[in-house]
């Protein structure tokens, strides 16, 4: 009998309009002949499948259950593909926990840590030959002198982001003192991001993304870097988003030695952080030092058409619709 595959879309903020793009893709390059796959969406109203006639039938929330006219469907596993909340802040990780659902995301402890971007940094400090941009992270009630707070602690040029965000949503780069207070206050108004703000000190150097999960075999695989050259001012929403604006170099141009101290050094992030699944960690590759920076993990990371994961794993030899089957399996081993 075929594992039944819960393959959750939609979500509560902006980035459902990606997830909706990750899901459908992910949907296209499972293997249909080894699972059935249920296309699930997830709002702030409603939890629902529609089936191929277009009828929506609302799933159970008691358990997790979808009532169809000639059965009721008992899920094997949730695949997540929800960016944002609720999907990589934890929330349905403890759900689908108390329920006994495993899932192929990192567990809800860690995708709620991964969320917070400096609390993230704080447990990462001290991994051999991985830096940090200098940071102050900012919480609502600090809102009426954010500005004197950044400007006592951080040399300009800054990045500011909401701290939960994701996608580069409500994040600006800050060249003049004169952009801050928008900038923050952007930021802080980000729709189900928590009211919280990491400013960062501007890093120069070449972008990187690069995947990590755990096959089948239990060994930690790292796979090809892809370098990111944009067009725009920072890699933003449009840049991710909007073919032709960023140029996506996978494999990256990194020597034999840089690709063996990131690999190292992903690996260690991936296991202080008690990962699971596929994650995407971006750093930076600062000009003229060759030290290597944190960005930003992601737990959920994108998997449209020319998403990095995609192009890493084509990069490495494997077709998607395996890479996915090996999440797949490996969650269900839980």
């Amino acid at each position: 009998m075929k594992a039944k595959i819960a393959l959750l879309t939609g979500g509560y903020t902006g980035e459902s309009e990606v997830s909706f793009k990750s899901s459908a893709f992910v949907y296209a390059k499972i293997d249909h002949e080894k699972y059935d796959v249920y296309l699930i969406t997830i709002t702030k109203e409603q939890w629902f499948y529609v089936n191929d006639a277009g009828i929506k039938h609302v799933i159970s929330r008691e358990d997790f259950t979808l009532q169809l006219e000639d059965r009721k469907i008992h899920f094997d596993l949730a695949f997540i593909m929800i960016h944002g909340t609720p999907g990589e802040d934890g929330r349905l990780q403890g759900y689908f926990d108390m329920l006994d659902i495993p899932y192929t995301s990192c567990d809800a402890l860690t995708s709620s840590l991964t969320m917070n971007k400096g609390y993230t940094k704080s447990v990462l400090q001290g991994i051999d030959y991985l830096h940090m941009a200098k940071s102050v992270l900012l919480f609502d009630s600090q809102y009426d002198y954010a500005v004197e707070l950044v400007e006592a602690n951080l040399a300009l040029p800054y990045f500011v982001k909401p701290n939960a965000g994701g996608s580069s949503i409500g994040m600006t780069k800050v060249k003049t003192a004169t952009e801050l207070p928008d900038a923050i206050a952007k930021a802080f108004n980000a729709e189900n991001t928590g009211r919280q703000v990491i400013v960062e000190e501007f890093v120069t150097g070449r972008e990187f993304s690069e995947g990590v999960y755990r096959n089948e075999r239990g060994e930690l695989v790292v796979l090809p870097a892809t370098e990111v050259r944009t067009t725009r001012e920072f890699f933003d929403y449009e840049a991710k988003y909007t073919p032709g604006l960023t140029e996506e170099i996978t494999p990256a141009d990194l020597t034999t030695l840089q690709t063996t101290r990131i690999a190292q050094i992903l690996r260690e992030i991936y296991v202080r952080l008690n990962c699971k699944g596929m994650v995407r960690i971006d750093f930076f590759l600062e000009k003229d030092t060759d030290k290597f920076y944190f960005i930003e993990i992601n737990t959920i990371p994108g998997q449209t058409p020319q998403s990095f994961i995609p192009q890493q794993v084509r990069a490495a030899g494997m077709s998607e619709t395996e890479f996915y089957g090996q999440l797949i399996e490996v969650a269900l081993k839980k």
